[in-house]
């Protein structure tokens, strides 16, 4: 068991026995089979595994974006089977910050816009949507791009607004997927250089990735294999087992 897990402390989110079932006609298919674990407050952890290892479904289980078939998820202390499709609205706006491969940016909006449209239904001044986008943005190195769109920024560029936008709602989890995937192999070390310092300032963050360079960044990596747990290991532990 990884060494997070045994703090002590109440997990940030927690699954137990996990499975997702598919029905495809007169067929079924497991995605996952019993998926049990717990993440702690500033884990920084990596799901790594081939396509059709479960990530993605696991993925869309963390980010409330489906339900188990089977299985206890809690976050933050809520039992995510419990909350009706509103509240699962909520929880996602204000408990997750999302970062995806292809940015999902608007294409017709600025920065600071596209950062302050997660904000739109907390009931906020436009004052305050502005003064939390604004600084946001200056927290990623945008502070002098907040009137660019899209396609006036690179593509790590881009991805940096994502991530402002996951951060501006000040989520318990950033929940990336293949956030790299479209960027080169310098960009690529920017973006992940700046997700290993919003680590070292406190935040949770959970990186699903099929790429090993992108969980050596990670302090804890979880391979999956065939909708299961493979293994569960911290970075040191995970690279020495590769040296062997």
């Amino acid at each position: 068991m990884h060494a997070a897990v045994q703090t002590g402390s109440e997990p940030v989110l927690s699954l137990r026995d996990i499975a997702k079932r598919y029905e495809m006609g007169e067929e079924e298919f497991w995605a996952l089979h019993g998926i049990t674990l717990d993440i702690q407050r500033n884990d920084y952890i990596a799901f790594i595994g081939p396509s059709g290892s479960g990530k993605s479904t696991l993925l869309n289980i963390l980010g409330c974006l489906d339900t188990p078939t089977r299985g206890e998820y809690i976050l933050n202390g809520t039992p995510v089977a419990s909350l009706r499709d509103d509240d699962l609205a909520t929880i996602r706006n204000r408990e997750i910050g999302f970062i995806f491969q292809s940015f999902n940016l608007l294409p017709r909006a600025d920065a600071l816009h596209n950062v302050m449209q997660p904000l739109i239904y907390r009931g906020l001044s436009l004052r305050e949507r502005r003064e939390r986008a604004t600084d946001a943005l200056q927290r990623v190195g945008l502070g002098d791009r907040l009137h660019h769109r899209p396609n006036q920024l690179s593509g790590g560029q881009r991805q940096r607004v994502a991530v402002a936008r996951a951060l501006v709602t000040r989520p318990a989890i950033l929940l990336a997927d293949e956030p790299t995937g479209n960027l080169d192999s310098s960009t690529t070390r920017e973006i992940m250089a700046l997700f290993d310092e919003l680590h070292r300032e406190g935040h949770t963050i959970i990186v699903v990735t099929h790429e090993q360079d992108i969980a050596d960044h990670c302090r804890r990596v979880v391979r999956l294999s065939d909708g299961m747990v493979a293994s569960d290991t911290d970075a040191d532990q995970s690279q020495e087992s590769r040296r062997v």
